[in-house]
């Protein structure tokens, strides 16, 4: 790998999910460093930084012949520093072992985009990161977290760490990295994952929805009482209680024929344990208990209203499957 890097003395990566984008950058800093063991590495924001600071930085200094130069924010990079870049990128592609080695991190999207262009054409190396925008994206990143320490994580906690720290990619790593340190199970299994989840209303909302589906009325209350003491806002438990009937429903439709799995847009994993759960639902029971949610939801943003009354209503009437 090293030698991969010390013979593209200029790399770009854009876009792409930002928490992967900065950790592929600052990897490709440490691969450059251990190729070019006497190179110092200099920092460069190319939103202040002009064409005079790039060159001094890829100029051979008294510590080095040469640097591994960072430059972040590539995408704010004006006219001038641009051109400066682009001719560097030139003049290194014909002597790329004596050159320094600069990593440029581009935020992705339109602006600066042209520059991308510019700096491949040049001879730069892209490298691009995935955007884990899609749930299953999120879920194998997950899994790959995982599997890079040796370990296995059980499907339903997987979905879990998604569920809840989904669109959250730093925070999802360092769970999954907090997991692994503090416990020794393999595979983690959903309790293991909720122990460090509990604080999130969304945890406690999943769970109460999952008490009354069981059809465990007065332990779901139980536990929506006590969340709400604890300061959960009522309006996220409705909200994790309508997600989980929409979960329902769509298995519901899947098992009918009337929609594919890939139409449902949810986890096979997710969808699987819904399956399970179908058991005593009827659309009209499933259409009852959606309403009453809406309701509730009401009843949480009107004066007057009385959301913990409308939240025992609801989950009363999912344990009955809206019968």
């Amino acid at each position: 790998m090293a030698k991969t890097v010390a013979n593209a003395p200029v790399t770009v990566v854009p876009g792409g999910d930002s928490y992967l984008n900065g950790m592929r950058t600052k990897e490709l800093c440490s691969q450059a460093l251990q190729a070019r063991p006497d190179a110092e590495l200099i920092e460069l924001d190319a939103t202040s930084a002009d064409q005079y600071a790039f060159d001094e930085a890829v100029s051979p200094s008294l510590l080095s012949d040469t640097a591994v130069v960072k430059i972040i924010n590539l995408q704010n990079a004006d006219e001038k520093f641009a051109e400066t870049l682009v001719s560097y990128t030139k003049q290194a592609a014909k002597d790329p072992n004596g050159s320094s080695i600069v990593i440029c991190q581009h935020e992705g999207g339109v602006k600066g985009r042209k520059i991308i262009d510019q700096l491949t054409k040049a001879g730069a190396r892209k490298v691009d990161v995935p955007d884990l925008k899609k749930p299953d994206a999120q879920l194998n990143f997950v899994l790959g977290e995982f599997e890079k320490r040796g370990r296995r994580v059980e499907p339903m906690a997987a979905q879990q760490l998604v569920s809840v720290l989904g669109g959250k990619t730093g925070e999802l790593a360092a769970m999954c990295e907090q997991l692994c340190f503090d416990f020794e199970d393999n595979p983690i299994g959903l309790d293991r994952a909720n122990q460090y989840l509990t604080a999130n209303p969304q945890v406690t909302g999943f769970a109460v929805a999952d008490k009354a589906v069981e059809g465990r009325t007065a332990e779901a209350i139980v536990m929506m009482r006590a969340a709400v003491e604890q300061g959960t806002d009522p309006i996220a438990l409705i909200g994790a209680l309508a997600m989980k009937l929409r979960t329902i429903a769509k298995a519901s439709a899947v098992r009918a024929g009337t929609i594919s799995q890939a139409e449902a847009k949810t986890n096979p994993w997710v969808l699987k344990n819904a399956m399970r759960q179908l058991g005593g639902w009827t659309s009209p029971g499933l259409a009852h208990c959606i309403r009453m949610l809406a309701w509730a939801d009401e009843q949480s943003k009107t004066n007057g209203g009385d959301p913990m009354y409308a939240l025992e209503r609801c989950i009363e009437d999912i344990s009955h499957k809206g019968r």
